[in-house]
């Protein structure tokens, strides 16, 4: 086991290091701008290492994962169409086209789709019906979104993925889903290689970008899993409102950005700079103290959905209890400068003048 994930490790990276090149004669860049203030023309060939990688795993290890075929015809096609988009920046409109077409092969062809939320209200099992192809397309839209707006700054979408993966492994394992927790660690070993690059740990000059390639890649490989985790006739292997937890802060993140940009009557697909990621940094975070800062928020919400997995505490109090933490989150969002100054006030620290 050890030398079948260093061998993976060593593909990920070698893959990373030919994709580079070859993003330079094709143009596949990431050019410094308004939004981006990062140095140079930086490749966007993280997620196509990855997906590479894991797709080459796969194929080479039958049955690790049900209708494997699908599955990789899946993330090699969103990856494709991420390459597209960095490359020659899709609208907005086509992305959801592609990723709704995705999400019916995903229900059609796999059977993967919502079925149940379980006893998310404390009323009894909420079962979908027709609903549950609907709710699955929007679960699976929101699901990419949300972890292709979370990648801001360096090594943050490698971390939250890392965070993920590595908590589905650990429920997967527990339930005895052995197969797909190798599957979730493969995933986080091929991380490694991307977030030592991406954050010039082995040479500023072999930096590196995961691109929205990777991220809709990611994303949707994080929907499979939950939802072929969740949703298992019978004998799920989480609960459906684990997964919440599991994703919280892309989740978070995703609708409060969303609900924000409604309000100001603009696109909730329009970029901007009011990302949690783009707030710490603002009241004086440097760009690794945000990277950590949000990784361990992320943990401690995967580690309260994994107690209330393990322990079995009921769904509507780990529903509820969500929606609390989502609220405050909002509060927090929307009044960031007085929390500030409340906490440093508490500490004795002076008051802070933070530029919007």
């Amino acid at each position: 086991m050890i030398l079948d994930l260093l061998f993976t490790f060593v593909i990920a990276f070698a893959m990373l290091f030919l994709m580079r090149k070859v993003a330079r004669n094709i143009g596949l860049v990431d050019i410094p701008s308004g939004r981006k203030a990062h140095t140079g023309n930086i490749p966007l060939v993280g997620g196509v290492a990855i997906c590479i990688t894991i797709v080459h795993y796969i194929y080479s290890h039958p049955g690790m994962i049900n209708h494997e075929n699908l599955f990789m015809l899946c993330i090699t096609a969103l990856t494709a169409i991420g390459v597209l988009d960095d490359k020659y920046d899709l609208s907005v409109k086509f992305r959801i086209i592609v990723q709704t077409a995705i999400s019916i092969v995903m229900i059609y062809f796999a059977g993967a789709q919502m079925q149940s939320l379980g006893n998310m209200f404390g009323i009894g099992d909420v079962i979908l019906s027709w609903l549950g192809p609907v709710i699955t397309v929007f679960a699976v839209i929101g699901c990419i979104n949300a972890f292709n707006m979370v990648d801001g700054i360096d090594g943050l979408l490698g971390g939250l993925s890392i965070v993920t993966f590595g908590s589905i492994a650990i429920l997967l394992s527990w339930s005895g889903e052995q197969k797909l927790s190798y599957l979730c660690i493969l995933l986080v070993v091929t991380m490694i290689p991307y977030i030592l690059m991406n954050l010039g740990l082995v040479g500023r000059k072999r930096k590196v970008f995961m691109g929205d390639a990777g991220s809709m890649m990611i994303g949707f490989t994080v929907i499979w899993l939950l939802i072929g985790a969740s949703q298992n006739p019978g004998s799920p292997m989480i609960r459906p409102v684990t997964a919440l937890w599991l994703i919280a802060v892309p989740l978070m993140d995703m609708v409060a950005i969303m609900i924000r940009r409604i309000k100001q009557k603009k696109s909730p697909f329009k970029p901007d700079r009011e990302h949690l990621h783009h707030i710490c940094q603002r009241i004086g975070c440097s760009p690794m103290q945000t990277l950590a800062l949000i990784c361990l928020i992320a943990s401690i919400f995967s580690g309260i959905g994994m107690l209330g997995e393990v322990y079995n505490i009921p769904e509507y109090y780990m529903f509820y209890s969500f929606l609390v933490v989502f609220s405050l989150y909002l509060y927090a969002l929307a009044n960031y400068c007085k929390v500030i100054n409340y906490i440093r006030c508490k500490l004795g620290l002076s008051e802070i003048t933070i530029q919007q």
